[in-house]
């Protein structure tokens, strides 16, 4: 049986409808999809993003923590550096001090006159020879034949044996000497150097730890002490 003109507009039409709402719900489903896959994408693309900025400024942190620990090591370097700088000069000044007024000894005769005897005794107990010569300062030479004598018999007191102790006047040690003695022993290979100068410059190498103990207290850096 054949259709009408106006049966076949309304079944057109009604495919029409159908093939239209089929259109828009795929549209949907698409649009829907789409909709899910930016969102994860985006999620993503976020992730990354914030992970990598969290990179980055972890990153910069620490350069800036390292530049930090650098700039503080260079002046913490810097001013112990100053300060070991500062104590040396201290140092040096004491002991610079200290020769200066090793002329004032030389002018109490009495008290240079027991350093001298002490002086060439300790000589004679190193060498221990039965003869050494000693060597002084022209201006010392009385209080000097005087300390010769004195240790002499010390000496013989002390150890039993006897002992010739010459002063060598031929050899005087050179006037801006501070004083002191210089001991060569009989046969002349050994000699002692007992002036004055060399005895503070053996002071300063023995007693510099103690001094600086002294004025600036222990070292927090040191371990040992012996």
């Amino acid at each position: 049986m054949s259709l009408t003109d106006d049966q076949v507009a309304g079944e057109l039409k009604k495919m029409t409808a159908f093939i239209k709402q089929e259109a828009q719900e795929k549209a949907r489903e698409i649009q829907i999809k789409a909709d899910e896959e930016f969102a994860i994408e985006k999620s993503r693309l976020v992730r990354s993003e914030t992970v990598a900025i969290d990179t980055q400024y972890e990153r910069k942190h620490k350069q800036a923590e390292l530049s930090q620990q650098i700039a503080r090591s260079n002046v913490t370097n810097k001013t112990r550096l100053k300060v070991l700088s500062v104590r040396q000069e201290l140092l040096n000044n004491i002991f610079d001090d200290a020769r200066k007024k090793l002329s004032q000894i030389t002018g109490r005769k009495d008290e240079y006159g027991r350093v001298l005897e002490g002086l060439i005794l300790e000589g004679a107990y190193a060498l221990a020879e039965d003869r050494i010569s000693v060597r002084a300062r022209k201006a010392d030479y009385g209080l000097v034949k005087s300390a010769i004598d004195s240790a002499s018999s010390q000496y013989a007191k002390t150890t039993g044996k006897q002992i010739k102790i010459k002063l060598d006047e031929s050899n005087e040690l050179p006037e801006d000497c501070a004083g002191g003695i210089y001991i060569i022993s009989g046969s002349g290979r050994i000699d002692i150097n007992n002036t004055l100068e060399e005895r503070l410059s053996i002071l300063e190498q023995e007693a510099l730890p103690a001094v600086r103990n002294t004025l600036f207290g222990p070292s927090p850096n040191r371990k040992f002490y012996d």
